[in-house]
Formats: structure tokens, C-alpha cells, sequence
């Protein structure tokens, strides 16, 4: 990651500037970074409102628990149900993260 920095192929001074999936363009272009960690990367360091991570296991779980009884959602279906949540799907997110864990 540093040498990537170093190099400038990854320019963090861009990123207030660039949308969400340019930059995490520029982080799995990382070899090692994948995805979900960009997603994780724009939601607790950029602190971007909308990133909806759907690989995220406890975002499955909770969907799946409170949107379809506990069985399966397919992606599709998790992103229709999360359009209604734009352009604040990262706080959506939290939220059901939570409800898996509330004490």
C-alpha cells in the first residue's frame, strides 16, 4: 500500500473529489485489497453516507433477519430494499450492524 502512495497511483488528496466507486477503483487496484475493504475504507475513514457493502456478512444477516424472516435475500433484492434508504445507506447500515447486537 505504501510504495502505491509513493508512487502516486493511489492520490488520497483526490478523494473528497472523486465518487465513491473511483476510489475504490484506486484501492482494489491494491493487490490484497478487495471490495469490501474499500467499502469499510469509505465508510469509517471518508465517512461517506451512502456505501452499502453488500458483501458484508453482519449487513446480510441483518437484512435477511428482519426483511425475509431469516432466509436468504438475493442481491437484488437487498439493493431494491436499500434504495429507499439513499442517499443514506451507510447509516442504514449501522443501524442493522446494531440490531444484530443491541446490548
Amino acid at each position: 500500500m505504501a510504495t502505491h502512495f509513493l508512487t502516486g497511483s493511489i492520490r488520497p488528496e483526490l478523494w473528497k473529489d472523486l465518487d465513491d466507486e473511483d476510489v475504490i477503483g484506486q484501492l482494489v487496484a491494491v493487490k490484497g485489497v478487495g471490495r469490501w475493504t474499500a467499502e469499510m475504507f469509505l465508510i469509517f475513514h471518508l465517512q461517506r453516507p451512502d456505501i452499502l457493502p453488500l458483501a458484508d456478512v453482519g449487513l446480510r444477516r441483518a437484512m435477511n433477519l428482519h426483511y425475509n424472516n431469516g432466509r436468504p435475500l438475493s442481491d437484488g433484492k437487498i439493493r431494491r430494499i436499500s434504495a429507499l434508504w439513499e442517499p443514506w445507506r451507510t447509516v442504514a447500515t449501522w443501524y442493522l450492524w446494531r440490531s444484530l447486537d443491541p446490548a
